[in-house]
């Protein structure tokens, strides 16, 4: 084949650039290692709001990009034209959680390192990913935090309700106080729980004085 061969294709010679093993296999694979992504994905989510579309997109992704990589490495003027496309594409979609920029960048590499055939790469490289966030994840499970939110009519109740949620949990912090002009006060409270015990959030309500009372999971930075 000469230099100026390799420029010159027509539909024909396409049709068998990529055989249909090679596109079984690593269609199936990426699958196979998408699925293995969503699953780590589920696992280590520790945010508010879980997004079911946003785990699909991981297996989309992983697929997407095997078969992209196999079609451009079949034909050089494919991948220069395939690169150029690619360029003027912009995601405006922002990223919530930034674990998320992970799975995403997972999904990538290992429909690239698939499509270029080192397969035992693909498929360890995954399994070591997937193990250090699942090992990494489980570890702050037990920390996760709470936000307790209190109304209250006025301030005298104040003292109550601190001294009700230190008994109640193993650790918290006053992270905010709202007033307002008619004399109601408002309370953002950071806790963790023992052993997963949430019962006093209604001797909160019980209290003379406390109009409301509300109790959210929260993701932001651990207490120190």
């Amino acid at each position: 084949m000469s230099f100026t061969d390799i420029f010159t294709s027509d539909m024909v010679s396409r049709v068998t650039a990529v055989s249909v093993t090679d596109m079984l296999i690593g269609v199936a694979l990426s699958f196979l290692l998408g699925a293995f992504i969503f699953f780590v994905y589920r696992k280590t989510f520790n945010g508010v709001l879980y997004s079911a579309n946003f785990g699909l997109s991981l297996i989309g992704l992983c697929m997407i990009s095997t078969v992209l990589i196999m079609a451009v490495s079949s034909n050089v003027v494919l991948s220069l034209g395939m690169v150029g496309a690619l360029s003027i594409v912009r995601f405006r979609t922002a990223i919530k959680e930034p674990l998320d920029i992970v799975f995403l960048f997972w999904a990538i590499a290992a429909g690239i390192i698939l499509a270029t055939g080192m397969i035992p790469l693909a498929v360890f490289g995954s399994i070591a990913v997937g193990a250090a966030l699942l090992g990494l994840a489980n570890r702050g499970i037990k920390a996760n935090p709470y936000l307790v939110v209190a109304t209250l009519e006025d301030s005298d109740a104040e003292a109550a309700v601190m001294d009700i949620i230190a008994e109640a949990t193993s650790r918290h912090l006053l992270k905010g106080k709202t007033f307002s002009k008619t004399g109601s006060e408002e309370l953002t409270v950071e806790v963790q729980m023992k052993n997963g015990e949430s019962k006093f959030v209604k001797s909160l309500h019980d209290l003379p004085g406390v109009s409301n009372v509300v109790m959210v999971s929260y993701n932001g930075d651990y207490m120190n």
